[in-house]
């Protein structure tokens, strides 16, 4: 089925969710909430739909941030919110958008690249990722089946987000200790 077929993201954009999102402070590691896997929501339910709005307002927010997850936020729920736009390692490019109960159905191509992230902010690593990524997951608000077929970085920020989804940091997918560094720069 084609990204077309399932539904992609269609004409949505965060002005869909006709919410003003709230801007939430961003718990860091060891935060618990950064560990425990985040469990299904409602789509439509109107928390999952405020919770949307504040991931984007809080992501718009933040000098450098690409993506952000309700994990991060100290929420224990599948959301989160992906924005590469603008970003000079982005290939394709779906804007800003949020997803809930998002999981990747095919992973292929790949290749290792330094991730870093608000919720661990002194440091980066090198993590290995698929450039080539299909996921699907629901739009929150409408329910919508999504598809997105996607490649290069916004395929490592949708994999990383997803991480969060499960209780996973970038940390738990490096290689080990020689694959960590401190930020050399701080947003």
């Amino acid at each position: 089925m084609s990204e077309e077929e399932y539904g992609g993201l269609g004409d949505w954009t965060p002005e869909a969710l006709a919410l003003p999102g709230e801007v939430r402070p961003v718990v860091a590691a060891p935060h618990p909430a950064l560990s425990r896997p985040g469990g299904a929501v409602d789509p439509t339910a109107a928390e999952t739909v405020q919770l949307a709005a504040d991931l984007i307002a809080t992501m718009r927010v933040s000098p450098g941030c690409v993506g952000l997850a309700a994990p991060q936020v100290g929420v224990g729920a599948q959301v989160f919110a992906v924005d590469v736009t603008g970003h000079p390692k982005a290939l394709t490019v779906h804007g800003a958008f949020a997803l809930c109960n998002a999981r990747v159905v095919e992973a292929t191509r790949w290749k290792p690249g330094r991730e870093g992230c608000m919720s661990v902010p002194d440091l980066t690593g090198d993590v290995k990722r698929a450039s080539r990524l299909v996921v699907e997951g629901e739009l929150p608000g409408t329910g919508e089946p999504v598809r997105l077929v996607t490649d290069g970085f916004e395929a490592r920020a949708l994999q990383h987000e997803i991480d969060h989804c499960t209780g996973l940091l970038f940390l738990d997918r490096v290689a080990g200790a020689h694959a960590v560094y401190q930020r050399k720069v701080y947003l």
